[in-house]
């Protein structure tokens, strides 16, 4: 027997998503400050760091356009053809994220080794500002994000978060980079297109990591140990649950969907088994946020079969 009728999104899951993209739509508006100053300037100053470090972010701010893309999709009710929601958009947006990391990253080791073997020029000290400023803005935007993001358990933030995180770290090793060359041209005026080549690497590892973990979504990985003993606790609070046979869950979205299989009395009618199973689920659902909605099969308790044989 199984209950398996599919609910609205909560008001706490809309409220969730509200705020996911109210922070998006945050980090869309800095991205495209500080991509456009950054280009502007490099470009201006003959500064290959900070221009890489431009077009990273330029390809942040189509980054956060998917993410916030994604989170209105996912905020749309279940219906005929989506029975799980369509939570998993934002899990997808976060690996389309992964992916531009992969090609921005690609796109700024290419170009800062071919700027290598050509005719460069030094670069002015004002390229220096907008560096500056973009570790301090970016410091606090990855904060922002990483912490909504496990608040929510949006991937989509999360992974928008490595991406400012990556941003932090190529800001940092494009100023020195540009202060090496800034200090002495003759000697270290190479350092500046390297400077941009370590960005783009530091871009390709970080495309890797959100890459693998939002596959690993899509591919219906568990959650960790503690949710799953989680939902097996709160199952066997219920009163007239024997025991717990199995237990699966996959995310889809910012909540899990979950298939349990709960052992009662052989002996209990069909409508007193229905009745326990719908309780366990509104019960489970209740108590635990992170769950979307559970499917509950019933089997009888073995320990009780075992003994009638005997």
């Amino acid at each position: 027997m199984v209950t398996a009728w599919r609910p609205p999104l909560s008001e706490e899951h809309r409220r969730k998503l509200a705020l996911a993209k109210r922070v998006t739509a945050i980090g869309i508006a800095v991205n495209a400050c500080l991509s456009s100053t950054k280009l502007l300037v490099g470009w201006l100053a003959h500064s290959t760091a900070v221009f890489a470090d431009g077009l990273e972010n330029a390809g942040d701010l189509f980054g956060s356009g998917l993410v916030l893309y994604a989170l209105y999709v996912a905020s749309r009710p279940p219906d005929k053809e989506h029975p799980y929601g369509h939570g998993r958009s934002e899990t997808i947006a976060g690996l389309a994220v992964g992916f531009l990391l992969g090609a921005s990253g690609i796109v700024i080791c290419y170009e800062s080794l071919r700027r290598l073997h050509t005719a460069a020029a030094i670069p002015h000290f004002y390229a220096i500002w907008p560096l500056v400023a973009s570790v301090a803005v970016k410091s606090g935007s990855s904060l922002m994000k990483f912490g909504y993001g496990r608040r929510l358990g949006s991937a989509a933030l999360q992974a928008d978060a490595w991406h400012d995180g990556v941003e932090i770290v190529s800001g940092l090793i494009a100023l020195s980079a540009l202060a090496l060359t800034l200090y002495d041209p003759a000697h270290f005026l190479a350092a500046d297109r390297w400077g941009g080549f370590a960005v783009g690497l530091i871009v390709l590892i970080t495309a890797f990591h959100v890459v693998r973990d939002t596959s690993d979504e899509l591919m219906d990985a568990m959650p960790n140990d503690e949710r799953i003993a989680r939902i097996r606790e709160v199952a066997l609070s219920s009163p007239g649950v024997l025991g717990v046979e199995k237990t699966y869950a996959r995310k889809t979205g910012l909540q899990y969907h979950v298939e349990l299989h709960i052992e009662v009395d052989p002996n209990m009618t069909v409508q007193a088994s229905h009745d326990l199973a719908t309780s366990t689920r509104f019960s489970i659902r209740e108590q635990l946020d992170w769950v979307a909605d559970v499917v509950v099969h019933v089997e009888p308790f073995k320990q009780a079969l075992s003994t009638s044989e005997k």
